[in-house]
């Protein structure tokens, strides 16, 4: 064998072993995966205007975790089926529900409800 090597002709090719490579990409796809999973997580949250919170102060409507999560898959099926504005019928309370932000704009209560005409939602989900 008798190869010439020109000076200015080398290259230097890859320096570290195959496999660092691999496990630098499965770093890099760990970190998107979770980036992927975080923004999955905040879409899965409902989230509450300034005015909705006063307005469940005001009207002594506590909500718990539990009761937030079978409202917010309420949204995620409003929102399957192209909902933007809905309202939300949870036991005694009444929501209207902003669905692409996944935002409660106002709450009420029973009592507030009687005789209260509700404009500007394209649709309403009844959650038992």
């Amino acid at each position: 064998m008798n190869d010439r090597i020109l000076v200015g002709h080398l290259s230097t090719g890859r320096t570290g072993p195959i496999q660092d490579n691999r496990i630098a990409n499965q770093r890099k796809q760990e970190i998107a995966n979770s980036i992927s999973f975080r923004e999955i997580l905040s879409q899965q949250q409902l989230k509450f205007s300034h005015h909705a919170e006063q307005r469940l102060q005001q009207r002594g409507i506590e909500l718990l975790p539990d009761q937030i999560s079978r409202i917010a898959n309420a949204v995620d099926q409003a929102a399957a089926k192209g909902a933007k504005d809905s309202l939300v019928l949870f036991q005694n309370i009444a929501m209207i529900v902003n669905v692409p932000n996944r935002t409660v704009v106002t709450a009420m209560d029973g009592n507030s409800m009687k005789e209260h005409i509700f404009t500007q939602i394209d649709s309403a989900i009844v959650v038992s």
